[in-house]
């Protein structure tokens, strides 16, 4: 017995279903109306939380309370020293702490409001230091050859009490968020575009931020930290011109390691950061002078 199949009006059996759109190969169109209101309310949200960054005077945008930043520091600090080996005496210990204690007693109050300083010493091969919010500081041993010597120490203390001073752990934490709020609103405007076209549009999006804002963005936090640094070594009356030395040395332990290129980094490569010290070396040997020269005496 033969069935017929009743034609559909309009057009041929079977239907096509969608026949534009979203999973059907049509190309869809970009919403600018989620772009524009990102825009809008960045620029309303950045304005409402703008500050200074001291010594420097940038404009920095900070949506992160001080007590929230100053609890967050505390938080991580524990949980790093509970899972490290932390010295306790010692003549490096005691060498960390009283270049710490120098600089600490030389940065204005209203910058290290709610700082309680703490000063370690990790037992670590790593060739590195940090200073968490609130004034959380620890040096690992690694470090201690090739700092050489209590100025090239100072150098690298004073360079990550700067990180929190500058508060530039809460700047990322706000950058950070707006770029997610970013992806979202990309994410919206692409929502009605074939699958592909979308994968591409994000995944531009994404290195785009990543190397032309949130990298850049990153060494230059960097660099600021080694000016302020070096501004709060040499107010401490530690000798200034030992920090493009320091490099030197740090550009020497890291050779024979894969490194990537500087702006695929979140740090400025050694050569850079020895120029940016030649270049502030006047202002900071001023610096020390006229900090050091009544308390001779003084450390």
């Amino acid at each position: 017995m033969r069935i017929r199949i009743p034609r559909r009006r309009g057009g041929s059996f079977p239907a096509r279903f969608p026949s534009r759109g979203r999973g059907s190969g049509g190309r869809g169109k970009f919403r600018f109306l989620p772009i524009l209101l990102f825009a809008l309310f960045a620029l309303f949200y950045l304005w409402s939380n703008k500050s200074a960054v001291p010594l420097t005077g940038r404009t920095q945008f900070v949506t992160v309370s001080r007590d929230q930043e100053v609890a967050l520091g505390l938080q991580s600090y524990q949980q790093i020293l509970n899972q490290s080996n932390v010295i306790t005496s010692g003549p490096a210990y005691e060498k960390v702490k009283e270049i710490g204690q120098r600089i600490a007693s030389v940065i204005e109050p209203e910058f290290t409001e709610g700082f309680k300083w703490e000063f370690n010493l990790i037992d670590s091969e790593q060739v590195n230091a940090f200073c968490l919010p609130g004034g959380k500081v620890a040096v690992y041993t690694g470090l201690i050859p090739v700092a050489e010597n209590e100025d090239g120490l100072a150098v690298v203390i004073g360079h990550e009490i700067a990180h929190a001073v500058a508060r530039h752990g809460a700047e990322r934490m706000t950058s950070q968020k707006l770029q997610q709020w970013g992806t979202m609103a990309v994410g919206m405007s692409v929502g009605d575009m074939d699958p592909s076209v979308q994968r591409g549009v994000m995944q531009a999006f994404g290195m785009g931020s990543q190397f032309g804002i949130l990298l850049p963005f990153s060494r230059k936090h960097e660099s600021e930290a080694d000016d302020m640094g070096l501004t709060f070594a040499a107010r401490a009356c530690f000798n200034p011109e030992e920090a493009p030395k320091l490099w030197e040395r740090m550009a020497k332990a890291s050779e024979g390691k894969e490194k990537p290129p500087e702006f695929m980094s979140t740090h400025p490569n050694p050569d850079t950061r020895i120029d940016n010290f030649k270049a502030w070396m006047p202002k900071a040997l001023k610096t020390r002078s006229s900090f050091c020269k009544i308390s001779k005496n003084k450390y």
